[in-house]
């Protein structure tokens, strides 16, 4: 009993020491690769400090009142009361004082430059649509002629902080570099043709109104600012994410403008010729703009049923009239189908695709179910992004462009990647530019088990599923949006670049994909990162293939882990025993052993 427990210890002794020999083996080999790499982490986490206690701060002494001032605000601190809450805050007025107005504007990025524009055209506005209905319809009358002018001068307001304050502060582009000066802005402005006329629509006409009284015809150049209204309109569209729904609205207001003036138009002639004088001019009856702008309304879409002019003038007036509306609708007619093409442009280029497809699978007797299966990837693709092909958009935009939206898009996964890690920034700037993104339908092979592997895949939306197992049907694990698989095949040769696994789309995915030969023309300009690369490939291929009990984690199963050598003279009684043809209970251990002696080969 002594020997057998002094051998069991000897054993014990000596599988601790094998292992402690195998840990100092590993280390020394971690060491020596951060040397030779400094750029490898290390797969220890490093020890998180615990945050420092602050000292305790000295009780405050209570002044003479007996009061404590910390419970009651300091008389620097405004407050504001809201619901049952008091929240801390500045003074309006105070945050107003402190505002300092831009020395320079970009006109193509500042949204405050497109607010103001935006109340520039609303006085635009004012004056092009209500000038003619002043001047024909008897809608201003002495009782309320001050509204009117209180309204006409605010606009003018308008025009005038546009000239002296904001048009003066925008900046320009001159010989490639972006002007900021102050003079050298304000003199652009100065020398434009915006200038000319902004100083044109403010006329000072409105002195005659002590002469002749107050017409508004002589407040027709504040219609002048029209340079305003398009350049908002450019602003505003780069802003929108659907611009084609404002450009309907804008050209529909086109119409109705047309019929407006049409309506005022129509009044002043009635009125010229005398209300109520022949059958062809308003008879005075009713609210005086909706029925003149009924007759406008059929005049313009030439509708008919319209009484027929009497008098020579009446007779010219109707001819201008059919003429202008002829020709005013037709034009707003194409504008609303361009602006309408326009905005189905891409879903008239998905529809022509797709009927394309289908009939050249007709042509070629596709069974129904791949048609089906096409037919879903279109409209999957077309629903989920907008576009059949993400990279017919960004070949318009410059290099620099391309890899700034790569970088929003991929970069924080890409940068997870063990592979990549410590490899030149530039190097995985230019990878990104070479992703290509795939749709997968559910059930869809991604890759198979022991084709050869081309490709590296990231996960942009959606699941993949790993699978194994005897009937390579069991799910192994599910990866998801932002994991990364088949980086080590970009790098691995000989054999090793071979897929060890079945991945399936489980529903749809969309995937990017960087293609082995992309890599290679990128790594012919980053030899260090090249090198780097295929030292970490070699050691995940090599931790990939060792079995689980030198990695350090749980055998199988059925495996007996390593244990004391079997003596000597016990091997001696099996062998004797296995010569002699014996049936006890030796024969029957000495066949079990041989049967885990093979299990574990």
């Amino acid at each position: 009993r002594i020997g057998s427990a002094t051998s069991l210890s000897s054993a014990i002794i000596n599988t601790r020491l094998q292992e402690l020999v195998k840990l100092f083996k590993e280390r020394t080999e971690k060491v020596k690769e951060k040397l030779i790499d400094p750029d490898v982490t290390s797969d220890d986490e490093s020890p998180v400090a615990s945050p420092a206690k602050p000292a305790p701060a000295a009780a405050p002494v209570p002044p003479p009142g007996g009061e404590v001032e910390g419970d009651k605000p300091s008389g620097d601190d405004h407050y504001c009361e809201m619901l049952c809450c008091t929240f801390k805050c500045r003074p309006w007025l105070d945050r107003l004082k402190s505002y300092q107005f831009p020395r320079s504007i970009d006109p193509l990025t500042n949204l405050m430059y497109v607010l103001w524009l935006f109340f520039v055209v609303m006085a635009w506005n004012w004056n092009c649509w209500l000038i003619p209905v002043r001047w024909a319809f008897p809608y201003q009358t002495p009782a309320n002629i001050h509204c009117w002018l209180l309204v006409d001068y605010l606009c003018d307001l308008i025009y005038l902080l546009d000239i002296l304050v904001f048009q003066t502060r925008l900046q320009f582009v001159q010989g490639g570099d972006i002007i900021t000066d102050k003079k050298a802005m304000k003199e652009n402005y100065l020398r434009s043709q915006r200038f000319k006329m902004d100083l044109l629509c403010l006329l000072p006409l409105d002195f005659f109104y002590f002469k002749i009284g107050v017409n508004p015809l002589l407040r027709f150049p504040r219609c002048l600012k029209y340079m305003a209204f398009f350049e908002f309109n450019n602003r505003l569209e780069a802003i929108l994410t659907k611009a084609y729904i404002y450009r309907v609205i804008r050209t529909t207001a086109y119409l109705l403008y047309s019929l407006h003036v049409n309506s005022c138009l129509y009044y002043w002639a009635s009125a010229y010729e005398g209300l109520g004088s022949t059958t062809w001019v308003y008879d005075g009856e009713g609210n005086s703009y909706i029925r003149c702008y009924y007759w406008a309304v059929k005049t313009l879409i030439t509708i008919g049923g319209l009484p027929d002019p009497k008098t020579l003038f009446e007779i010219v007036f109707q001819l201008l009239n059919y003429f202008t509306g002829v020709f005013a609708f037709s034009v707003m007619i194409g504008q609303m189908r361009d602006v309408v093409g326009a905005a189905t442009a891409g879903q008239t280029y998905y529809r022509s695709c797709m009927d394309s497809t289908i009939k050249y699978m007709n042509f070629y007797k596709i069974p129904k179910t791949v048609q089906n299966r096409v037919k879903t990837w279109y409209e999957y693709t077309w629903h989920s992004q907008g576009m059949l092909d993400e990279s017919e958009l960004l070949v318009q935009l410059p290099d620099k462009m391309r890899l700034d939206i790569a970088i929003d898009v991929n970069y924080n996964i890409v940068s997870k990647v063990a592979l990549f890690q410590g490899c030149d920034r530039q190097m995985i700037f230019d990878m990104l530019k070479r992703l290509r993104s795939v749709v997968y339908l559910p059930n869809d092979y991604v890759c198979k088990k022991g084709e050869i592997g081309r490709e590296m895949y990231i996960i942009q939306a959606g699941q993949v599923q790993v699978l194994g197992g005897p009937d390579g049907k069991s799910v192994l694990v599910t990866l998801k949006a932002g994991s990364v698989f088949g980086e080590i095949s970009l790098l691995a040769a000989g054999g090793g670049n071979r897929r060890t696994a079945n991945v399936v789309a489980h529903g749809f995915a969309n995937l990017f994909i960087l293609e082995k030969k992309d890599l290679n023309e990128i790594l012919v300009h980053y030899p260090e990162s090249q090198k780097l690369l295929r030292k970490k490939a070699k050691k995940m291929l090599k931790d990939n293939n060792k079995p689980k009990d030198e990695k350090g984690g749980p055998g199988d199963s059925l495996i007996i882990p390593p244990k004391a050598e079997t003596p000597k003279l016990f091997k001696a009684a099996l062998a004797a025993t296995g010569r002699m043809g014996g049936k006890g209970p030796l024969a029957r251990l000495r066949w079990r052993l041989k049967e885990l002696k093979a299990m574990q080969t």
